[in-house]
């Protein structure tokens, strides 16, 4: 059956099928919704939705990513002497594409709090997507190194093709690497929603503020979760269900938990985490420490470490932990 446009401001008649009591349903969830809104002190609805689109953002890192890597994640008929026209066709329209899903976060925080604009939405927004843009070769080059980390460190990686074509944790790292800039440059939201993309689809949740150095390999990576202010340094691998998380949640005088506070492990270069190691709070695991398997860690850990399980035992070398010590002070 054809169905026509309905004119501006009608409202479609709901199905005839009483056995779903459609009516009442209806009309209970738009007291639900109303009363909701009348709780949140902060709320301006502009009477539409306003918000970044999930699956528009997840449409937009699909086609970054053929941008990114256009011989192995274009579109299958793509020639290597037709590379440069496709990239910059497909950043022409995906960066359109995002500056409007920027400017929609831009607006919905703007109503929030009930800020006051000296620049128009439209060009920070603008400007945002510029310094982006202009990241994306530094981003490409970074994840290259990403990409050999997890060949070279996979004894079952035949090709660095099969690790960018197939592997979980590379996948979250390009949505991760993504997020991390847009964060960074004043798009919380945006980025949020394209590392919760990934998450989705590879079972790996890192925080798009966290802060991740290069050659950075997640094997297997399930389960694994990042959190927000995590620092992590050069070379570092982790295995499935690994957790860099937050200790402990202190909350203000209103009961409601601080945000923003440095909560979660710092972890420096070289160091490796073994599948199932939890480590939990502000703690420093020292360069070139090995974390074995299930690894339960609420303290520090000097450099050269090796922890394992059996007792939380930790062999130590003669360095003294005024390095950690200088290290922790200096992040």
């Amino acid at each position: 059956m054809n169905q026509r446009a309905l004119p501006t401001g009608a409202t479609a008649p709901l199905p005839a099928q009483p056995q779903w009591e459609l009516r009442q349903i209806v009309d209970e969830l738009r007291t639900v919704r109303e009363r909701w809104r009348e709780g949140l002190a902060s709320s301006q609805e502009c009477g539409a939705r306003e918000f970044p689109s999930r699956q528009h953002l997840r449409d937009i890192v699909a086609a970054l990513c053929a941008a990114l890597f256009p011989m192995r994640l274009g579109p299958l008929d793509l020639q290597q002497e037709s590379e440069d026209f496709f990239v910059g066709h497909t950043l022409d329209t995906t960066l359109t594409n995002l500056h409007e899903q920027v400017r929609r976060e831009l607006s919905y925080h703007a109503r929030q709090h009930g800020l006051q604009q000296t620049v128009p939405i439209e060009q920070q927004a603008l400007a945002i997507v510029q310094r982006f843009a202009r990241a994306l070769p530094r981003i490409r080059a970074q994840l290259d190194t990403d990409v050999q980390a997890a060949f070279h460190g996979d004894p079952a990686a035949h090709s660095v093709d099969e690790v960018l074509l197939c592997y979980p944790g590379i996948l979250a790292i390009i949505h991760y690497r993504l997020a991390h800039s847009l964060h960074v440059l004043g798009a919380p939201l945006v980025a949020r929603i394209i590392a919760e993309v990934a998450h989705s689809q590879t079972g790996i949740d890192i925080h798009p503020g966290a802060v991740i150095g290069s050659s950075f390999f997640i094997d297997h990576g399930t389960g694994v979760v990042i959190g927000e202010t995590a620092i992590i340094g050069e070379r570092v691998r982790i295995y499935q269900a690994v957790t860099l998380g937050a200790k402990r949640f202190p909350a203000g005088s209103d009961g409601v938990l601080k945000k923003g506070l440095a909560r979660h492990p710092i972890v420096q270069d070289d160091v490796v985490i073994y599948a199932g190691a939890t480590i939990l709070g502000r703690v420093t695991i020292g360069q070139g420490s090995v974390i074995g398997g299930n690894v339960w860690l609420t303290r520090n850990v000097a450099p050269h470490s090796h922890v394992t399980q059996a007792q939380n035992h930790q062999e130590v070398p003669r360095e003294s932990d005024a390095v950690l010590a200088s290290y922790s002070h200096q992040t």
